[in-house]
């Protein structure tokens, strides 16, 4: 459709029931789990590839009887249902083939981040209250940063197929032994006698943006519903190829595309991490139909010097979230995407919304509001709270207006609105309100800001927290990233807010990130900014860097940056200062600040 085309709201809604069709059935309550399912595509799909990885394919087939002999090994050690075993690997095939083997038996699984090391471990195996870590070699370094006494009583080290084992973890056994020595047979179904689909499945980790990670509870429904209505909203079908170079141990890469997978039987190209450079041979030479992305990946990708051959590929549907108005427009046009469904929700969230009208730059719509358990309340990012009216309830936005999504939590017998929370009832608590509208009632914090039009489609702003006010005027951190993501030269463009002494509110910093940080042009790049954004939104300082600082599902983190804030002793970054009268940023020295009447960076 045209950008101006208006689509009727009945048509939007059609378009959301045919992605809702595949979960239709499923209850809260329902004896079922994704362990059944896996043993039904074992007989359905048995021969199909279940994964694709570098040169070897593992059929259905062949991941479920790995995961039966996972079951088995697991029962052996003395494991038994309810129990929790973390799990810590880079992209294999043996990943999921870990984590449904334990289902098999009731076994629920931690899945760690990669990078996780020493204290934030540590934390995340106290969170989980893992009697067992399951872990490949190449994040032994990282389990060895812990003291005996802080690792579960069982550690056993997983090498897949060509990769070495790595002895640096003491009292280590070996996963794959275990297996070897274990039946390739479904086990007795008496082991997970019980389990519903609303019981807890894993837990994945949020991303750390802000802080420690929390460990979300998800339950084999989640997982299911998560990789239905995508496989729905894209009409995928065997046939099709899903792409996935997003970690395993997150809810895009690990929940939504594994559930795809297990719905419809069909592969996975899997990646071990994502290569701008390699994509494309990938997708032609697999033969790709489908991709989960984050909106970095497709920024990366369109950083590429383009090629005669930019069509010349079987990718035509695409979900994910995070995309921008202008990567959009001019990935699909390069590319020749024919369908972008692009959403907004977190790994968590008892809410979800989808683009399902290719209208660039929205999130998605509601069609008919009323029936949904979403609402957006007007926000103060000066002071950081709600507005309440005179009589101290809260003030809903209305079209146009910048508030905080927050969806109802409902207790009906399926997922819809259901909130599963955390493993830390204090975590889960702080994402609460409470009694908003009427006496119990409860609803969950987004954290996102966000505005609708008329039509109500929906837009994401910023983050709450990311939002600042500098000069009387809300900046949005996202929204100046969009307009400065144009600039042609840097690879990541980070906004946020640093405090400076004897101001009100944050003033605008952004990170650049550079190949070859000698190439930014401090005059152009002023230039750009000062024509496409207003005064008080044009960033202060500047700080140009090799490397940006993202989470591994590509999310850009602030924390760290906003700590340093404009302070040379901080990094070994360049820095620079606006110029507003000369029309330029000037490398930032004491001198510099001083002459231009700004405080030296006190803390945040």
């Amino acid at each position: 459709m045209a950008e101006t085309d208006v689509v009727p709201r009945e048509i939007t809604q059609q378009r959301l029931n045919r992605g809702y069709a595949l979960i239709a059935g499923y209850r809260r309550d329902q004896p079922y789990s994704v362990a059944d399912m896996l043993e039904e595509r074992a007989v359905d799909a048995a021969g199909l590839p279940f994964m694709v990885f570098e040169g070897r394919t593992l059929s259905f087939s062949q991941l479920n009887q790995g995961a039966n002999r996972i079951a088995h090994a697991a029962l052996a050690r003395g494991l038994k249902p309810g129990d929790v075993v973390a799990l810590m690997m880079d992209n294999y095939p043996e990943f999921p083939m870990v984590w449904l083997g334990l289902a098999k038996v009731g076994i629920r699984t931690a899945l760690l981040n990669t990078s996780a090391r020493g204290p934030i471990l540590k934390h995340a195996l106290e969170q989980t209250a893992a009697r067992a870590l399951v872990y490949g070699p190449e994040c032994a370094d990282r389990v060895a940063s812990l003291e005996a006494a802080e690792l579960p009583a069982s550690v056993l080290q997983f090498a897949p197929p060509g990769v070495a084992p790595v002895a640096c973890v003491p009292g280590s056994a070996s996963l794959e032994e275990a297996m070897a020595r274990s039946s390739d047979a479904n086990p007795d179904r008496r082991h997970r006698a019980g389990v519903r689909l609303g019981d807890p499945l894993y837990f994945i980790f949020t991303s750390g943006t802000t802080g420690l990670p929390k460990a979300a509870l998800m339950s084999h429904l989640r997982f299911l519903n998560a990789g239905g209505v995508i496989a729905g909203l894209l009409d995928l079908k065997r046939g099709d190829v899903f792409y996935n170079v997003l970690p395993l141990y997150h809810g895009a890469g690990g929940m939504v595309v594994v559930s795809v997978a297990l719905h419809l039987g069909i592969p996975i190209v899997l990646r071990r991490r994502f290569s701008a450079s390699e994509f494309w041979n990938d997708v032609r030479t697999h033969r790709v139909t489908a991709w989960y992305y984050i909106g970095e990946i497709c920024r990366y990708l369109l950083s590429q010097p383009p090629r005669t051959d930019d069509r010349e590929h079987t990718l035509r549907r695409m979900s994910g979230a995070g995309l921008k108005a202008d990567v959009w427009r001019e990935f699909a046009h390069r590319f020749g995407i024919e369908r972008i469904c692009e959403g907004l929700g977190s790994t968590e969230a008892n809410y979800g919304i989808t683009n399902v009208d290719n209208k660039v730059g929205s999130v998605g719509r509601l069609p008919y509001p009323e029936r949904s358990n979403i609402r957006v309340l007007r926000y103060d990012a000066e002071s950081g709270t709600h507005v309440r009216a005179a009589d101290g309830s809260p003030v809903l936005c209305r079209p146009g207006e910048v508030g905080e999504l927050i969806a109802e939590i409902l207790d009906g017998p399926t997922a819809a609105g259901f909130f599963e929370g955390y493993t830390s009832a204090q975590a889960t608590e702080a994402k609460i309100l409470r009694n908003l509208f009427r006496p119990g009632d409860r609803w969950v914090r987004s954290g996102d800001l966000v505005r609708f039009d008329a039509e109500d489609y929906y837009y994401f702003v910023d983050r709450v927290g990311d939002t600042f006010r500098w000069k009387g005027e809300n900046v949005s951190t996202d929204e100046v990233a969009e307009a400065l993501g144009r600039f042609p030269g840097p690879a990541v463009v980070n906004v946020y807010g640093v405090r400076v002494a004897g101001a009100e509110g944050r003033a605008g910093m952004v990170a650049l990130t550079y190949a070859d940080p000698r190439l930014f042009d401090a005059q152009a790049f002023h230039a750009f900014a000062a024509a496409r954004l207003a005064d008080y939104a044009v960033p202060l300082f500047v700080r140009i860097s090799r490397d940006a600082d993202l989470t591994t599902t590509f999310k850009l983190r602030k924390i760290d940056l906003q700590r340093a804030g404009y302070d040379p002793s901080r990094t070994a970054d360049a820095l620079f200062v606006r110029d507003a009268r000369a029309g330029t940023y000037l490398p930032l020295t004491a001198a510099t600040l001083t002459a231009l009447g700004i405080a030296p960076f006190a803390g945040d």
